[in-house]
C-alpha cells in the first residue's frame, strides 16, 4: 500500500464525484451536493416556466423544482426509460432535482487526475466546467453544479417553488 492510501485501496488526497451520464458523455458533480437519486417519476408542470424545467414534484413535503438537463444542454431528442434518475441536489440552500440519462458510480479523483478544461472558444460557454477527470481511459466532465444552475436559472426556480 502506497504513503497516501487508506486501507482499501482509496486516495486519502482526493474527492468524491457522481458521475452521471447524458447523452453520449460522462459528468461528475460533487458528491458533497446529492442528497438523494430517484427514479424518475411524473411531475407536475408548471405554465410558463422554460422547456428544461420539466415541473415540480412533492418530496416529503418539500416541492421540489426538476431540471431536464438534456433539454438544458440542447442533447436532441429526450427520452425517458428505465435507466432515467432524477438525481436530488442541495444547491445553494434549495433543494433542487436534475433529470441524467443514468447514474453510472462514484469516482474519487486526486488533483493529478483532473484536467483544465480546454480554451473552446468565447461562444461556447464553459464557465460551469470545473475540469476534465480522466479515470483509466474514461473522460468525465466535472461540473460545478452550483455555476450551471446560474443565478438566472435559479431565480426561475425560486419562482417554480414558490
Amino acid at each position: 500500500m502506497q504513503d497516501n492510501q487508506k486501507p482499501g485501496g482509496a486516495a486519502s488526497t482526493g474527492r468524491e464525484y457522481l458521475a452521471f451520464k447524458l447523452g453520449d458523455e460522462d459528468y461528475g458533480i460533487d458528491i458533497l451536493k446529492v442528497q438523494e437519486i430517484r427514479g424518475y417519476e411524473t411531475v407536475t408542470k408548471i405554465a410558463n416556466t422554460p422547456d428544461f424545467i420539466k415541473g415540480v414534484i412533492n418530496l416529503r413535503g418539500v416541492i421540489v423544482p426538476v431540471v431536464d438537463m438534456r433539454i438544458k444542454f440542447q442533447l436532441g431528442n429526450v427520452e425517458y426509460n428505465q435507466f432515467t434518475v432524477v438525481i436530488v441536489l442541495n444547491v445553494c440552500g434549495r433543494v433542487i432535482g436534475m433529470v441524467v440519462d443514468g447514474v453510472s458510480d462514484v469516482i474519487e479523483l486526486t488533483p493529478e487526475q483532473i484536467h483544465s478544461t480546454p480554451e473552446l472558444g468565447a461562444s461556447i460557454d464553459t464557465q460551469y466546467i470545473i475540469g476534465l477527470g480522466s479515470v483509466e481511459e474514461r473522460m468525465i466532465i466535472l461540473v460545478d453544479i452550483e455555476q450551471l444552475m446560474s443565478a438566472k436559472d435559479m431565480a426561475l426556480i425560486e419562482r417554480v417553488a414558490a
